[in-house]
């Protein structure tokens, strides 16, 4: 029994927890991607970079708190830096709208354009990004670090296997799920989210309705940058920033929701969730849990490691191509690619 609590104990603290975190920070990117293709009907690109520049000013931001002496006790400054980072974000996404996408919209360009020049909005961001803050690894996290510890886990179990949960890990739940409720709560309940949701539906008739396009487009883009922000700074903190690491997250978090059925946000999330337990769970050496669940003379010698952590973005590309082919709906059934 004793060494089933601790092949768990070990699950737990390698794949379990680590998958959580993960999932929850492509959810919220998935989110903000799901978001932009249901109401204005094209795949962002920019999505990933849009992560990295938010986060770049919120590292910039909590650089600067630093300097005045101001922190946020046991927790990350980052989190005072955020709703300015957010801000500074949704203000980028605005004036790239309003100088770039507008264009093509009055057009009635078809999709094809948008993305062509969201890839253009992408190396834009990209060199924003490295002009201001360089290209390497940026470690922003401050204040406690872990909200359990290994040593204190065994001291308070007697397992010989130790569990810890880092404060990041535990703020990235946290703040997912809040998240999440309120975009759902906006979406279902308020009246510019019906507005949303109608345009998304039937662009004509809801024009007939009386909906401002104008507003409905300004709303979705303030939402996603905002998305694209949290989730950025989310996973910095769990992990570094770098910015190119937010563009190779792109393809994870565009296999997020097309497994969950673009242009459905709760179809987002569990396309996250599903993607990052597949990832971690591909790429995680088994041998220290098998060993602890068979009889000494069954164990591996091997890894039991299916592919490389190098791969893991693998992983992803897998699972988008198999779901395009076999349900190109995805799990919620969005639209068809």
């Amino acid at each position: 029994m004793t060494d089933i609590l601790n092949a768990l104990v070990l699950l737990s603290n390698f794949v379990l927890i680590p998958a959580l975190s993960y999932g929850s920070q492509l959810a919220l990117g998935a989110l903000g991607v799901t978001l932009i293709y249901a109401v204005l009907r094209f795949s962002n690109f920019a999505h990933g970079d849009m992560m990295a520049l938010g986060t770049m000013a919120t590292i910039m931001i909590t650089w600067g708190l630093h300097a005045m002496g101001v922190s946020f006790g046991p927790l990350p400054t980052a989190l005072l830096a955020l709703p300015f980072g957010i801000l500074i974000a949704m203000a980028v996404a605005l004036v790239t709208d309003r100088a770039v996408y507008r264009f093509y919209r009055k057009q009635r360009s078809a999709p094809v354009v948008f993305v062509m020049a969201s890839v253009g909005v992408m190396f834009m961001y990209n060199a924003i990004t490295r002009i201001f803050i360089g290209t390497g690894d940026q470690r922003f996290a401050d204040g406690e670090r872990f909200v359990l510890k290994v040593n204190e886990f065994k001291e308070l179990t007697g397992l010989d296997q130790g569990l810890a949960i880092r404060t990041s890990q535990l703020i990235t739940v946290v703040v997912m799920v809040a998240v999440v409720a309120f975009v759902f709560w906006f979406l279902q309940k308020t009246r510019t989210g019906k507005a949303m949701r109608a345009y998304s539906d039937n662009e004509d008739l809801a024009l007939l309705s009386g909906i401002n396009p104008d507003r409905v487009v300004r709303i979705t883009w303030i939402l996603a940058a905002a998305l694209a922000t949290i989730a950025g700074v989310l996973y910095g903190l769990d992990k570094s920033f770098r910015p190119f690491v937010y563009f190779q997250l792109l393809l994870p978090i565009f296999a997020s929701a097309i497994v969950g059925g673009i242009g459905q946000p709760l179809g987002a999330i569990a396309g996250g969730f599903i993607v990052a337990f597949s990832e971690v769970m591909v790429t995680y050496a088994w041998k220290g849990f098998i060993t602890l669940i068979v009889p000494a003379d069954m164990a591996p010698e091997g890894l039991v490691q299916l592919l490389g952590t190098d791969y893991k973005f693998a992983v992803s590309f897998i699972i988008l191509v198999v779901v395009l082919l076999v349900r190109p709906t995805g799990i919620f059934k969005g639209r068809v690619i």
